[in-house]
């Protein structure tokens, strides 16, 4: 028997989802002993062990969120851009390695520069998604359905706001090998928490943005999407 390609695809995208949703909430409910500054140096370093592994978690769900949504597109035909599946996947999964990769080496100098490598691919992916979504809200193509576009236009838009979280995470690692060498100072600590404060505003916005993709994902399961206008 042979299993049908969409539902399989259905159910990877709401474990990505929830991988990248469950994620963020266990990086964020641990981020608090990571700058709790009466715990022990050491203590907070493994709390911030604790969240590099979750947190790939959930960067594995966004990456594989695209390319999984980009196919159900084109069997639902509202992605006309069926032809450049393959190379999507490609794209993703060259992408995911390269996550890994800098999780891995994340202690490393090599592993912050991997982090680059990953912010500046966000710094390509973004702005083309970004055109294509407002393009085909616009004008009704490339994306033919305007919840599709619309789901697009979000995921750019939450991808904005996970590289600003990455760009915290990062100076974590740096925060945190200044404090072995130097001691825990007002200076280092006050950047930390400074750090924080940005990341707990972002993480919010984060949340009603998949919140609004799960939304319109279910919205067009169930044929509704005309009635909020985007049919």
């Amino acid at each position: 028997m042979t299993i049908p390609l969409f539902p399989v695809l259905v159910w990877s995208h709401i474990i990505a989802m929830t991988y990248w949703l469950g994620g963020e909430w266990g990086v964020f409910q641990t981020a608090y002993n990571v700058t709790n500054p009466r715990l022990s140096l050491e203590e907070r370093r493994r709390h911030l062990e604790t969240a590099y592994r979750i947190d790939i978690l959930a960067r594995t769900g966004i990456i594989l969120l695209f390319p999984l949504g980009f196919q159900m597109g084109s069997l639902l035909g509202v992605n006309p851009l069926g032809g450049l599946v393959v190379p999507v996947w490609i794209v993703a999964l060259a992408w995911l390695c390269l996550t890994w990769s800098a999780f891995l080496r994340r202690e490393t100098d090599l592993g912050i520069r991997l982090t680059r490598w990953d912010e500046r691919l966000r710094y390509v992916l973004i702005p083309l998604l970004l055109y294509i979504s407002i393009k085909s809200l616009v004008t009704g193509a490339p994306f033919t359905a305007k919840w599709f576009a619309a789901k697009i236009l979000i995921y750019a838009g939450l991808l904005i706001i996970g590289l600003g979280l990455r760009f915290v995470m990062r100076h974590w690692t740096t925060i945190f090998r200044e404090m072995a060498a130097k001691g825990i100072t007002i200076e280092l600590q006050s950047r930390l928490d400074r750090e924080i404060a940005l990341a707990r505003g972002m993480a919010y916005v984060y949340w009603i943005g998949i919140g609004s993709m799960a939304f319109l994902g279910v919205a067009a399961v169930f044929g509704v999407t005309s009635l909020i206008g985007l049919g």
